[in-house]
């Protein structure tokens, strides 16, 4: 609610009033003066009972408009206090009503139209707030449910392997070092699980905080290259990078790094076997711009405009084991965002690419 209206709809009724009593003592005046023209111009009769009492008027006529005037004054203020008390009772009852808005729109006299619009945007907000708040708490609910389930199946697997293990001890050293080996590759699915649950923590609880210094953009980003090729040449993927070297900005490497590392997870996730994820880093006036870049599936437009909210994910059919908890590119946003910088996406023709702006070296995150 802004305070204008509610000062227009005060200078409004503070002008009626003082132009009711403008014109109350205006038509006051004029009545006086008419009626001493009007009974001035008849002869009257000196025992006439209405001669004596105009004549007693007359020669009391100060201390009559007065009362009149005050009589005048006292029932105009009465009605606009009254006006302006109903117009109070209004906008309480319409403030209660926002309190728990429904599906009715508020609605005020005509003279408080330009409050009825405040309140009926803040009630439009308070139901779409409502609704997305409920949205992603259902869509937390419900991930949190796939993630029950599948911390089921590596645990079950993990306890399975490692009961052969002690119960078998004449097993060959190719089947003990085969059994370890799928019993360590479910822990560590069950660690990403249990971090996934951290994440869905820090962020419902915690707001993020930088803590910026001056890094290599160009270094981090072969980094990750580096880190991700293992798990490239697993997916049948490759590189198609085009980085522009010794490019620093200052910003929180940690945070920053986890940025990237959320975009080319969600391009290995989502890319067809057999193609490659571009990676350019290019530099521009005052900026810098990160693209990613794969072939996939294209994203259909209401997807598209969702991507980022927290706990939505792409494909809700796809298990936690193939997708993670909704929680990576609403983060990236956040991070990036607090860089000063932007993160979009476009998708069309089997394309995926999401583009990173960030502020160059000579400006300061505060």
């Amino acid at each position: 609610m802004e305070r204008r209206h509610f000062g227009q709809l005060a200078r409004r009724l503070i002008i009626q009033y003082l132009l009711s009593l403008l014109a109350f003592t205006v038509g006051l005046l004029l009545f006086i003066f008419l009626a001493r023209v009007l009974f001035g111009s008849i002869i009257w009769q000196a025992e006439d009972p209405l001669y004596r009492l105009l004549r007693f008027i007359g020669n009391n006529l100060v201390l009559f408009g007065t009362a009149a005037f005050l009589a005048g004054f006292v029932i105009l203020s009465c009605r606009y206090i009254a006006k302006a008390v109903r117009c109070l009772d209004e906008v309480a009852a319409a403030a209660q009503q926002l309190a728990s808005p429904g599906e009715a729109p508020i609605l005020l006299s005509p003279g408080l139209k330009g409050v009825q619009d405040e309140l009926n945007l803040a009630r439009a907000q308070a139901l779409q707030n409502a609704f997305l708040a409920k949205e992603a708490e259902q869509r937390k609910n419900d991930l949190i449910v796939y993630l029950a389930h599948d911390l089921k199946t590596p645990l079950t697997s993990v306890i399975g392997y490692l009961t052969l293990l002690r119960d078998e001890p004449q097993l060959s050293e190719a089947l003990r070092a085969r059994y370890t080996g799928i019993a360590l590759d479910k822990a560590e699915r069950l660690e990403e699980l249990v971090n996934e649950f951290f994440d869905i923590t820090r962020f419902s609880l915690s707001s993020l905080t930088l803590e910026p210094e001056r890094v290599s953009l160009s270094r981090m980003l072969e980094q990750l290259m580096s880190e991700f090729d293992p798990i490239l040449r697993e997916k049948q993927l490759s590189w198609d990078a085009q980085l522009a070297p010794n490019v620093e900005i200052v910003c929180d490497p940690d945070k920053l790094g986890r940025v990237f590392d959320n975009l080319i997870r969600n391009a290995v996730a989502y890319s067809y076997a057999g193609s490659a994820i571009r990676l350019t880093l290019t530099v521009l006036p005052g900026q810098v711009r990160i693209d990613v870049q794969n072939h996939g599936k294209t994203i259909p437009p209401d997807k598209l405009g969702r991507i980022f909210e927290q706990f939505f994910r792409l494909d809700a059919s796809r298990g936690t084991a193939t997708g993670g908890a909704g929680l990576g590119l609403a983060i990236a946003k956040e991070i990036v965002e607090l860089h000063g910088g932007t993160i979009t996406a476009h998708s069309e023709k089997e394309s995926i690419l999401f583009t990173v702006l960030l502020p160059d070296g000579r400006q300061k995150i505060v």
